[in-house]
């Protein structure tokens, strides 16, 4: 096994603990690791990336702010490029709801284009999760402005990857925003 594959796989190990008792908010209650192990390999399959420090941000980039992980336990267990990675991509849950959906639709210009990679690949899958079934609890009024919101956050970070791009393009349209 070569020395790539070995931290991923150490990254997607370090996930599964920390979201082992959480679930999606979908009528399945699909286990939480399905969405990390889902944006990875949205990464590594359909957009081609191979940067290792992005697949396992991209597997550890709920962990701070949905567990009880530090930016420090990121650092010591995955480096310096990692932890930089996932923070750029972690919510400040200290604030409401709301504010934090502004302050990435403001923050992400600004990310790295490894942090920007795994907010588009994140955006992408929580997309399709939302077309495949509508959480729990969710009209089809708050869908529709999940798709708003998210399409705001894409709009600042165009020319990051097309492929994730495009296809994000596709989902907006058939939501019936503009791209």
């Amino acid at each position: 096994m070569s020395l790539e594959a070995a931290l991923i796989l150490e990254a997607a190990n370090f996930a599964a603990e920390k979201h082992k008792q959480q679930r999606r908010k979908d009528p399945e209650k699909t286990p939480y690791i399905n969405h990390p192990l889902g944006v990875a390999r949205i990464l590594s399959h359909e957009a081609e990336i191979t940067d290792t420090a992005v697949l396992q941000a991209a597997l550890l980039h709920d962990t701070v702010e949905d567990t009880n992980t530090t930016f420090a336990e990121i650092e010591l267990h995955f480096g310096q490029d990692v932890r930089n990675i996932v923070e750029e991509v972690t919510d400040d849950k200290t604030l409401p709801k709301m504010e934090r959906k502004k302050q990435q639709i403001a923050h992400a210009p600004h990310c790295s284009h490894k942090a920007k990679l795994v907010k588009l690949a994140d955006k992408l899958y929580n997309l399709r999760d939302l077309k495949r079934c509508t959480p729990e609890g969710w009209s089809e009024e708050r869908v529709q402005e999940y798709f708003q919101w998210a399409s705001e956050v894409v709009r600042g970070i165009r020319g990051t990857n097309s492929i994730l791009e495009a296809k994000l393009d596709h989902l907006f349209i058939d939501q019936g925003i503009a791209v």
